[in-house]
């Protein structure tokens, strides 16, 4: 069943809730015209994890030439733009000010309308947008309802799309999310950063039975935990170096990296699909969607396909990560519903998308 047909509107997003700074220019929240992001990965590698001042900074830096270049690359000006979209939460506080700054400096010059868009609904609407390079070629959007399973470094949550803006949280994480475990498992194997991608590339020829690292299910709900499975983790490294005679502070320890991490992305990756299909399946969703960082792991993609109900929506890699055109997807459907946001909006650092 193709999807109603919404009135046009050309949409500027602006992203910079974490280290990325980022500025796209999508038309109907499907047709990317541009998408530039100025990622801070090296800035931060050498830290293990983003360090928020420096991100700040750094997107002061940065986030005039990213808007600059996504308006050139898309051949348009402020003047051809119809609204103004922004993340204006979660994420951290300094990062978030910059770019609703941004934003709201060009709003009032221009006297476009200005709309306040949650970052993890963004990371649903990447669904949406479409990687054809024309509008003749657009593929089919997510029909409704939806199960979505948002899955990145601070966030993963169940959530059930009824229909436009309209979302019911299932179910999130208690402690760790995935990419969070991620993030700590690989800088305990010591095998780099940012820990997806580097627990992905170390798991590749690795033995996924090699370890039988916990899945916790918690039956009875749509929640999710991960930090048993990192401290499984650890606790396995710490053995396995005692075998050999080793103390944690010794770094040439011929550990089994490529069977640890395989082993530990097979537990992840169990409990995601699995909970997401029970979740689809209970709640009579036509189809999935999965969002965020950690859906550009190939496992997870792999997998997640098995046993749908319908289609499964996983956008292209570059749309996994914090981009803008998410953003700007996300901001066309609030903006042609009249949900215009004014100057006065402040960051909201931890703001539930369900509460919008």
């Amino acid at each position: 069943m193709n999807e109603q047909k919404f009135p046009p509107a050309r949409i500027l997003g602006i992203e910079s809730s974490c280290d990325e700074t980022a500025a796209s220019v999508v038309d109907d929240g499907r047709m990317v015209l541009s998408n530039v992001v100025a990622s801070q990965e090296e800035i931060h590698a050498k830290y293990g994890g983003v360090f928020p001042e420096v991100a700040s900074r750094q997107h002061i830096k940065t986030v005039y030439t990213v808007v600059e270049e996504a308006l050139a690359q898309a051949h348009v000006g402020l003047d051809d733009i119809d609204a103004i979209a922004v993340t204006r939460g979660p994420g951290l506080a300094g990062s978030l000010v910059v770019g609703l700054n941004m934003a709201k400096g060009m709003a009032l010059g221009s006297g476009k309308p200005i709309v306040g868009v949650n970052h993890l609904e963004g990371h649903l609407y990447s669904a949406w947008i479409d990687p054809a390079d024309s509008i003749d070629e657009q593929e089919a959007p997510p029909e409704f309802p939806v199960l979505a399973l948002i899955v990145s470094g601070g966030h993963t949550e169940l959530i059930l799309i009824r229909d436009h803006l309209q979302y019911e949280r299932l179910g999130g994480t208690l402690d760790d999310a995935a990419g969070e475990a991620f993030d700590k498992v690989a800088r305990l194997l010591d095998i780099g950063y940012p820990g997806g991608p580097a627990v992905q590339l170390t798991a590749n020829g690795g033995d996924i039975n090699a370890f039988r690292f916990p899945r916790a299910m918690m039956k009875g709900t749509w929640d999710f935990s991960f930090s048993g499975v990192k401290t499984s983790v650890l606790t396995k490294v710490r053995e396995l170096r005692a075998e050999l005679g080793e103390s944690e502070n010794d770094e040439d320890v011929d550990l089994p990296l490529k069977d640890l991490a395989a082993s530990f992305q097979q537990a992840v990756v169990d409990v995601l699909v699995n909970k997401t299909r029970s979740a689809a399946q209970e709640f009579q969703a036509k189809e999935i969607v999965v969002a965020g960082g950690v859906s550009a792991n190939e496992l997870l993609r792999e997998k997640i396909t098995v046993g749908a109900p319908g289609r499964v929506h996983i956008p292209p890699l570059k749309y996994c990560t914090d981009n803008a055109a998410m953003i700007a997807a996300a901001g066309y459907y609030r903006f042609i519903h009249g949900h215009v946001s004014d100057l006065a909006m402040d960051a909201m650092p931890t703001w539930p998308l369900t509460e919008i």
